[in-house]
């Protein structure tokens, strides 16, 4: 078991500054997921943890021992890669064999661990076989055996799944999980996909620019953003021009009253699709009501998606198995509402203001 703790971290190539003052304590156990767009500095700090580079600033430890000064092979860590990685010209068995070959354990012990691993990630049968046999999610769940064969005090994962087609990704990460959990082993594991993180993680740090943006668990994130970049990152949100002034919420010729909020000025308005009310009526309850046409309609099966022109500008609303009548209102007007209890506000920094509305 290993609690990871990084503090003051930073990385900069020339003068582009990819890590900025990263601080993170990862729990024993803990499934922890690096989320961000491309560039965003995840990978780098995968690669630090892992020491196949070294921080400019900062430290690493792993129960309070710092490992930032051993080689990358010195610091009992599996890696995953997004590529598979595993070599072309050893059989399933020898590839999950290798960490182990490099440790000098007894035959027997190999013997025993390499059926143990791929017998965990359902590839037992396969051992003779070559990886260009293999499947694409076969050849990765060969890099995942080799991982854990090792029993690595941390387990490393970049971008493991985005090479593989979406109904073998959902089948993957869903293993990946429940071993994960099975054995305890504390994980970092790195995705740009939101849909992804939310399924696997204990907690998730949404990064940007070489920053932490939040950190917190699936809920928290898609739920409760503080920071307008996760608010806007994790799932779909809606953004509208808005204004505080003396306690008072403004949007467009409206004003309602924003108990709890002592902030001012120009802000903007967030709420996911499936909290707008589509035909809203009077006396529904409290919120901004707006009027809106609809400009497309996206039928998913158990949910359709609706683009909607209004005066606040476009917005998106989500509604869960929706009837017929729905379904043809293309090309129609109507009343929208958007709750109260369901809004966020964020100021021009992209901090969330505190009002003590629910969301």
């Amino acid at each position: 078991m290993a609690e990871l703790r990084i503090q003051g971290l930073a990385k900069s190539y020339r003068d582009v500054r990819v890590l900025e003052s990263i601080d993170l304590v990862i729990a024993s156990g803990e499934f922890f997921t690096l989320l961000g767009p491309s560039g965003c500095g995840k990978t780098t700090l995968l690669r630090t943890i892992a020491g196949f580079q070294h921080q400019d600033r900062g430290e690493i430890a792993v129960n309070g021992v710092r490992i930032d000064g051993k080689p990358a092979h010195k610091r009992d860590i599996g890696m995953v890669f997004q590529d598979y990685a595993v070599f072309p010209h050893l059989s399933v068995a020898e590839n999950v064999a290798f960490g182990l070959k490099a440790r000098s354990l007894p035959k027997s012990e190999i013997e025993d661990r390499v059926a143990e691993s791929l017998k965990m990630v359902r590839l037992d049968g396969y051992q003779s076989r070559l990886p260009a046999e293999m499947s694409g999610g076969q050849q990765q769940r060969i890099g995942l055996a080799r991982a854990m064969a090792i029993r690595p005090t941390l387990l490393l994962m970049d971008e493991p799944l985005s090479n593989l087609d979406a109904k073998l990704r959902i089948e993957l990460r869903e293993d990946i999980r429940d071993i994960q959990r099975r054995l305890g082993i504390t994980t970092i594991y790195v995705t740009h996909d939101q849909e992804e993180a939310l399924a696997v993680s204990d907690r998730i740090c949404v990064m940007h620019k070489g920053r932490a943006e939040q950190i917190g668990t699936p809920f928290e994130i898609y739920r409760h953003p503080v920071r307008r970049f996760a608010a806007s990152f994790v799932g779909t949100m809606n953004f509208i021009p808005a204004r505080l002034e003396g306690g008072r919420l403004l949007v467009g010729d409206q004003s309602l009253a924003f108990p709890g909020s002592a902030a001012g000025g120009d802000l903007e308005l967030a709420i996911r699709p499936e909290n707008v009310d589509l035909g809203a009526r009077e006396g529904q309850g409290e919120g901004v009501s707006l009027r809106g046409q609809v400009r497309k309609v996206t039928f998913l099966g158990r949910e359709a998606h609706y683009t909607l022109a209004t005066e606040a500008g476009e917005i998106i609303a989500q509604v869960m198995d929706p009837s017929a009548d729905f379904i043809a209102m293309e090309g129609r007007s109507v009343d929208i509402l958007l709750p109260l209890g369901k809004i966020a506000l964020f100021d021009r920094d992209g901090n969330l203001v505190k009002t003590g509305q629910a969301q």
